[in-house]
């Protein structure tokens, strides 16, 4: 029979498990959100999917998009306008005292602004009012945007009022390196890179449709150049077309497809007859229209990110694009794809038409490309993104604990 005594005269091997990081409650903020279509707007859903599949709390506060449009249990409308010239996008409405009457009754352990109009302004003061920890995403260069519209005038304001809000928050996410230096350099405070996957099961060159491109005028061997995203004065599709036009007379059997819609829609039209307009395409019918183009243009210079790049290099399509945002950060120059100085409109015609002069050796390209969006796995990504909202809530003192009971849903 064994001595107790024996026991105690052993050694003791003590595992040291790692403790599981508690659930947080979040509270997010946007004034986008599917189904509406474009690169934040789909960011953003993937994130919150992902933070709810590690069991945290997401409640969604954005507004109303349709009259029709009901809230889930995790969700709160809010009341907004359309947008000029995209009446089918809403910009929320204040509702500062909304918020704070909300997150009173149920304190969110952080609030996450995604967009910063006048609903993630209102959002930030409340937060502030509650002394909740705020963190903020940096994602569309309106600045930028202003001078495409008329009021260029706007832009120094509107960066400053940009650089004021988000110097209130506890950090401001960026998606890329070199977004966060240049923000830095102009006095944005806190930033942090957290970058952007891509769906490679959604898509792939496995997605390519023969019935597609023929209904596009295209054969098999016919080259097509695509272009994704809104047809719009910030997108520089003048330096789409011109690129076309080089390629053209290289090869004149190409075809030029454009995914997407806006106010340019009715000007390119007239100016390039004979293109073929996709329209505004969703999930599936979105990656076979990837996936049946060979090239993909990508004059933008606007971006933050671009989530059209890794989604057009998980297609397996050869990219162009300026050597900024994403494609900076993804693309080896004649490996991956092709980049060509920012906002130098004769260095991107003149490569579209080496590319389709050499086009055995882009579609090889392309087939690389593929390779590099496998690694950009969204689970890391939404990892990254929860590490900093714990770093977040552990810098408030704010209790958490539930003041009434949760009502369920709420609207305003």
């Amino acid at each position: 029979m064994a001595n107790p005594n024996d026991f105690m005269t052993r050694d003791i091997v003590v595992d040291e498990l790692q403790a599981r990081q508690r659930s947080l409650r979040l509270a997010v903020v946007t004034e986008t959100f599917p189904p509406e279509i474009n690169g934040v707007a789909m960011t953003i859903s993937r994130f919150v999917d992902g933070l709810r599949a590690r069991r945290h709390d997401v409640q969604l506060i954005r507004p109303r998009q349709t009259k029709t449009d009901a809230a889930d249990q995790e969700e709160v409308l809010m009341r907004g306008l359309p947008i000029p010239r995209y009446p089918h996008l809403k910009m929320g409405l204040p509702a500062k005292n909304a918020l704070v009457h909300l997150w009173s009754m149920r304190r969110p352990d952080v609030v996450h602004i995604v967009t910063e109009g006048p609903l993630g302004w209102s959002a930030l003061q409340a937060a502030i009012k509650l002394k909740l920890p705020v963190t903020s995403d940096f994602r569309t260069n309106f600045h930028a945007y202003s001078g495409h519209y008329g009021i260029g005038w706007l832009k120094k304001p509107i960066f400053a009022y940009l650089r004021k809000f988000h110097n209130r928050t506890h950090c401001t996410m960026v998606p890329t390196e070199s977004l966060r230096r240049e923000l830095q350099q102009v006095g944005f405070q806190n930033l942090r890179v957290v970058s952007r996957g891509v769906d490679t099961r959604l898509f792939s060159p496995t997605k390519r449709d023969v019935q597609l491109r023929r209904s596009w005028g295209a054969t098999d061997v016919t080259p097509v150049a695509l272009y994704v995203g809104r047809l719009a004065s910030e997108k520089n599709l003048r330096t789409l077309v011109a690129a076309y036009e080089a390629m053209r007379v290289v090869r004149p059997e190409i075809k030029l497809v454009l995914v997407g819609d806006g106010p340019a829609r009715q000007e390119l039209e007239t100016q390039i007859p004979g293109v073929v307009f996709a329209g505004l395409q969703r999930g599936e019918d979105l990656a076979r229209h990837y996936a049946s183009g060979d090239i993909f243009l990508f004059p933008s210079i606007t971006e933050t990110f671009g989530n059209v790049t890794p989604e057009a290099m998980a297609s397996g399509l050869t990219v162009l694009a300026y050597d900024y945002a994403a494609a900076s950060q993804l693309i080896r120059q004649g490996e991956s794809g092709y980049l060509v100085p920012y906002n130098n409109t004769d260095a991107f015609v003149t490569s579209a038409a080496t590319i389709a002069r050499d086009w055995p050796n882009a579609k090889a390209i392309g087939m690389a490309a593929r390779i590099v969006a496998e690694s950009l796995d969204w689970e890391r990504l939404v990892s990254d993104l929860e590490a900093v909202f714990h770093q977040a809530a552990q810098t408030s003192p704010a209790p958490r604990e539930i003041l009434v009971p949760h009502a369920g849903n709420a609207s305003a």
